[in-house]
């Protein structure tokens, strides 16, 4: 079904269907020992982010060799910018702009009624004959580690008692019968879920609670993003496809779900008991162990007569999870940054995707002629601005690709003075991270966050590689000749970082004509008896 305003999650597999971007499986697939290591594949076997698919599976069973009518989609969001993009309809160069509108410009949600979510229910005594829980296909991300099925799609709504407003988050539920799922709200990240959770237990109320599995793909996005918490995450999605996202009355809790969602569980939030949950493979790339945390009874199951179940690739980074928040988070850091501190020096945030999951090192690109003042005050500002993100912060110029850690590297070799240019701020979250033991819970109470100047602070001289255009004359025979097909690194050319006198540029293009015999001449001209071996030219 295709939405007339914006795409559902159908609208959007059928779209990236017709771009090529699809792989549907059709052969039995396994849930819990098959589908995510094969998806998984395509973020560790050496596979370009352009280069990577959605997978729609159609023939889903598990290792009892049950078999489910509902199809699984895993990638189907994230896995590179140009599927992100299509959810959204819009070039992939136009995300950052389509972010900053929509959390300028949301627009209210509108109530409707017969929603597709609630196209079949599914309620009391049918939840405990084989169409519960046990009926969604729901997979075993991390198969080996991971002690049961968890909803990694997971998006949570909730309401706060007090003011009425709802919150969307994406936190994992464990399956853990039929009629109950865990909830494991990550509090080090300061989620919304939580605030909500401690009213109620103040109250010593039950929480209400809505799980969607599977909605369209703008919802899915703002519920991984973190908004801030005035927002209401619908508003932000209708900000972001430009047309207000219809909504519904839950069936059997007070909450308000998008009417477009394939699945949605309803159900109550325990808030006096919590029960172990986990293992689990987490995204800063480590198990997270057991430890005590909520659960839901289910009152209902609503869902499309076609649904699909919607996976999220998350553990290790690079992955699907890491490149959905990516894609936001950097915009949002930059309009901090730029429109909030108003430093116009700043031009990029990078946040670094492999294996560090995003938060823990931020790369700033500013403009060299940003005062030195402005640039610390980037680089606090970048690593305030949310508790458990920036614990190294560095500050480059526009010539350092962030992309490329060894000019990184090569920054903090030759620009940065660690007596001068490096400060340890100490009172930092941990955020989020393997833990430890309950015997090591002072050890990891706080953290600490190391902020780098590596901007140049000096003229330089120029990059020694060839200049721009012999580099491309060179190309040009490279290819001619029949060789293997150049992917260029940067840098692949010379270019000057201020300090390169003219007199040099004239001696350097006479070289490139072959008439260096001159500049010999020049040379002997200048012989001196007062200077040292290795004495600077330019001091004279």
């Amino acid at each position: 079904m295709r939405n007339a305003s914006y795409p559902d999650l159908h609208a959007h597999i059928a779209e990236l269907d017709r771009q090529g971007l699809l792989v549907r499986v059709r052969r039995p697939i396994n849930k819990d020992t098959e589908m995510h290591p094969l998806v998984r594949w395509q973020f560790r076997g050496g596979i370009p982010e352009d280069e990577r698919k959605a997978f729609l599976f159609e023939n889903v069973v598990d290792s009892k060799g049950r078999q489910y009518n509902i199809p699984v989609a895993v990638g189907i969001l994230a896995s590179n910018r140009q599927i992100y993009s299509v959810g959204i309809g819009c070039d992939v160069a136009k995300i950052q702009e389509k972010w900053t509108y929509a959390e300028a410009h949301p627009i209210a949600p509108v109530l409707v009624d017969n929603p597709p979510c609630q196209e079949i229910v599914i309620e009391g005594a049918e939840l405990t004959k084989g169409h519960g829980v046990d009926a969604l296909p729901i997979p075993i991300s991390t198969p080996g580690f991971d002690n049961a099925p968890y909803a990694s799609c997971s998006m949570f709504i909730t309401r706060d008692p007090d003011t009425g407003l709802q919150n969307i988050g994406n936190y994992r539920a464990m399956v853990k019968s039929p009629t109950r799922m865990g909830m494991n709200p990550e509090i080090e990240l300061n989620q919304g879920i939580h605030e909500h959770f401690l009213k109620y237990k103040a109250r010593g109320e039950k929480m209400p609670v809505a799980l969607m599995l599977g909605a369209p793909p703008a919802i899915t996005f703002t519920s991984v993003h973190k908004l801030p918490k005035h927002l209401d995450e619908l508003a932000v999605a209708g900000g972001l496809v430009g047309a207000p996202i219809k909504v519904c009355k839950a069936k059997t809790v007070d909450l308000v779900v998008p009417a477009e969602a394939e699945i949605v569980v309803e159900g109550y939030l325990d808030t006096e008991w919590l029960e172990p949950e986990g293992s689990f493979g987490e995204s800063h790339g480590y198990m997270n162990l057991k430890e005590y945390n909520a659960f839901f009874d289910v009152t209902a199951i609503t869902r499309r007569k076609r649904a699909v179940l919607v996976s999220i690739i998350s553990q290790v980074t690079p992955s699907e999870s890491s490149l959905i928040k990516r894609v936001a988070y950097e915009p949002a850091f930059l309009h901090h940054l730029r429109h909030h501190l108003n430093i116009s020096g700043v031009t990029r945030v990078f946040m670094h995707e492999p294996l560090t999951n995003l938060r823990k090192l931020i790369v700033i690109q500013l403009k060299a002629d940003t005062l030195d003042a402005e640039i610390w005050r980037a680089l606090y500002g970048a690593s305030s601005y949310s508790s458990s993100v920036g614990k190294m912060t560095i500050a480059v110029n526009e010539d350092i690709d962030p992309e490329n850690l060894d000019m990184v590297m090569w920054a903090l070799a030759y620009r940065m003075r660690p007596h001068q240019d490096m400060r340890v701020l100490d009172h930092k979250d941990m955020g989020h991270g393997p833990r430890a033991g309950a015997e090591d819970t002072h050890y990891e109470a706080t953290d600490s966050a190391m902020l780098i100047n590596a901007m140049l602070k000096r003229p330089y001289p120029p990059i020694s590689l060839p200049a721009r255009e012999f580099m491309e004359g060179a190309k040009a025979i490279w290819q001619e000749l029949g060789l293997p097909p150049l992917k260029p690194e940067a840098p692949w050319f010379g270019y000057s970082l201020g300090q390169w006198p003219e007199e040099f540029r004239v001696e350097a293009e006479r070289a490139a004509r072959s008439e260096y015999w001159t500049t010999g001449e020049v040379i002997k001209q200048r012989r001196r008896n007062d200077k040292r071996l290795n004495d600077p030219y330019l001091s004279l």
